[in-house]
């Protein structure tokens, strides 16, 4: 059998997702405009998209075996920080009005 015990499975699937928010992130910093960075009051888009750059290498580095090398783990953590604070802090600040489900203010009955 590929995985010799459930553990192995569950770190596989752990740095697959930590892989998968990075690309996520990377992706949607990319077909962001810069313009919306800067009027969100967030860092640059070149400051996001190197950082979820460096957070996707890195992940993808610490896919453990078969799929990867299985490398960096820990530094794969830090990765996941970094592409979920980009998902749940910029991303949302950075779509704006135009974003899905429209623009959110206090009277606005969406969230968690």
């Amino acid at each position: 059998m590929i995985f010799a015990s459930l553990q192995s499975l569950v770190y596989l699937v752990l740095f697959v997702a930590i892989f998968g928010l990075s690309v996520w992130g990377l992706v949607d910093a990319l077909i962001r405009k810069p313009q919306a960075f800067v009027s969100a009051g967030k860092r640059t888009k070149n400051f996001w998209v190197g950082v979820l750059a460096v957070s996707t290498a890195v992940s993808f580095v610490a896919v453990p075996q078969p799929l990867g090398i299985g490398a960096l783990g820990f530094v794969a953590l830090i990765a996941a920080v970094a592409a979920i604070v980009y998902l749940v802090d910029v991303r949302p600040a950075v779509q704006g009005p135009s974003g899905r489900g429209g623009r959110r203010g206090p009277t606005s009955r969406g969230g968690w």
